[in-house]
């Protein structure tokens, strides 16, 4: 069995968003974009997970503890460089690389997997997740010869009026055949105008080297929209919570109000239990089976029992609710 490593990019200061926290550390449904990313992979059983930090890094350190492993970039020179930074850890290593953004936290598993099942599939040195937004603008396009293969990835800035008319675009995410992926990072310069070292550049230094480079679209284009500022930040918390409450719907919870409710990614709720309208379910509160929650509740790092009926309290911090509890 292929072995699979992971490479997470996380080391950027995002300034877009104009905070002082590292951008990846910016909650989508009460839980930190990279820890959203993280928690995929982990899914995945993937055997090495590595992030990149450098902003900050401690901050992060701190947020993922023994869930990563780390390298450190002291500048940000580009998106080559930081995966360059593991080059000590990963270099020697057999196997698939996923490489991805920290800023990624609508990734699931699923798609993970498919692009990583049809990189070792066919066979291929690398294998771009692509995708096909609605406005390309700003991404990397997916330049394709007359055979429909990929022959390169061209950055926004650096692409024509005619490959600006391209609509499929690099989403950021990567598998690499491991090996062949930081012998190609030797080869990447800073020959573009931002004057970087890109990733997407080891595309094409690899198909130069006549090796096969493959491309999985996502489904969903959604998955892949990395957040950059805080309107693209409550984009993403509208369709986290959209899956958070149809997931909790597919196992016997009912909603009653989808509009009102609040439930954050690390919440659990027991089956055949009601959740009344707008109540706000936070951090690791715990709702057992056969329960009802509302009206007009927000609980907090808060545990229920099995049959209890709250309404009407905010209540936090490890309060355990027996029941009947008003």
């Amino acid at each position: 069995m292929t072995r699979t490593f992971a490479v997470v990019l996380a080391a950027g200061k995002g300034t877009r968003m104009q905070s002082e926290q590292p951008k990846v550390l910016h909650h989508v449904c009460g839980k930190p974009m990279v820890q959203h990313v993280i928690d995929q992979l982990q899914n995945m059983s993937v055997e090495r997970i590595l992030t990149v930090v450098g902003h900050k890094a401690d901050m992060i350190k701190q947020q993922l503890g023994s869930f990563s492993e780390y390298a450190f970039q002291p500048e940000q020179l580009g998106t080559a460089h930081a995966v360059k930074m593991c080059q000590s850890k990963l270099e020697k290593q057999q196997g698939s690389t996923l490489i991805l953004t920290g800023d990624t936290p609508l990734i699931t598993e699923k798609t993970l997997r498919y692009c990583l099942d049809h990189h070792q599939r066919t066979n291929a040195a690398a294998t771009i997740l692509t995708m096909t937004p609605d406005d390309p603008s700003g991404y990397g396009r997916i330049v394709r010869n007359k055979q429909n293969q990929v022959e390169r990835i061209v950055e926004h800035k650096d692409a024509t009026e005619e490959q600006l008319q391209l609509h499929e675009v690099n989403s950021g995410i990567f598998c690499f055949d491991n090996t062949l992926l930081f012998q190609a990072l030797e080869k990447v310069s800073t020959d573009n105008k931002q004057q970087e070292y890109y990733l997407p550049d080891v595309i094409e230094i690899l198909k130069r080297e006549g090796e096969v480079i493959s491309a999985f679209p996502a489904e969903h284009t959604e998955e892949c929209f990395g957040i950059n500022d805080r309107t693209q930040l409550n984009e993403a918390a509208e369709i986290c919570q959209k899956r958070i409450i149809d997931f909790h719907q597919h196992r016997n919870v009912t909603i009653s109000d989808p509009s009102t409710t609040l439930i954050e990614a690390e919440v659990t709720i027991g089956p055949h239990t009601n959740i009344e309208p707008r109540t706000s379910l936070r951090g690791r509160t715990q709702i057992g089976a056969d329960c009802t929650v509302g009206p007009d509740v927000d609980l907090i790092n808060y545990k229920v029992t099995d049959r209890t009926h709250i309404h009407h309290s905010p209540i936090k911090d490890d309060t355990h609710a027996k029941p009947y509890v008003h």
